[in-house]
């Protein structure tokens, strides 16, 4: 399997079976993942280095604007999409086989964790996952220890409070928070 039928497989949201040639690819691209993150993760790095592995990690162009502090972790990589002036602070995890886009301007607090893979509920086939998306728009900012589950939209200039989990769509210009995140209020312009 190369790596545009897979994405074109997972990006159609089509489940991904257990030990099928999607998931045994997956697995593939798991090891390779894990060798550039454990660069990334490991020596010290200049701001550009960081970038250049980034983009390896993700097989996109390199983003000069993009702010990456270690540790960071995914399981896949390639699926990732990210915009300009983006933010990633230390402990972020992504898991991004179902794909993640981040829009411009965001920022992402320690430790976030970005999933989109379910697996089915039937026990009989747990093995199996469903991908969904998941899109951070524009000048949103999630705070620290904040998990987005798979499927969900963060508004433009949303904000997400620490430690908040992200079941459903949060939308534009407001703050939401605690588990699961509920509307606390719109965002303040100063």
């Amino acid at each position: 399997m190369q790596l545009n039928e897979y994405l074109d497989y997972v990006n159609s949201g089509k489940r991904i079976v257990g030990m099928s040639e999607e998931h045994k690819f997956m697995t593939e691209m798991l090891h390779e993942a894990l060798i550039i993150t454990h660069k990334i993760n490991n020596e010290y790095h200049t701001p550009e280095e960081i970038q250049e592995l980034f983009a390896e990690l993700t097989n996109s162009p390199v983003n000069r604007t993009l702010g990456l502090m270690p540790p960071f972790n995914t399981d896949f990589g390639k699926n990732i999409h990210i915009g300009e002036n983006v933010f990633i602070n230390s402990g972020c995890k992504m898991q991004d086989q179902g794909g993640i886009y981040i829009g411009n301007d965001v920022l992402i607090g320690h430790n976030g964790c970005l999933l989109t893979l379910n697996h089915v509920e039937d026990p009989n086939s747990r093995a199996d996952m469903h991908p969904k998306p998941v899109h951070i728009e524009d000048k949103a900012w999630l705070g620290s220890n904040v998990t987005v589950l798979p499927g969900v939209t963060i508004g433009e200039g949303a904000i997400v409070a620490a430690g908040a989990v992200v079941t459903k769509d949060v939308e534009p210009g407001t703050i939401v928070g605690g588990v699961p995140a509920k509307l606390i209020r719109k965002v303040s312009e100063e």
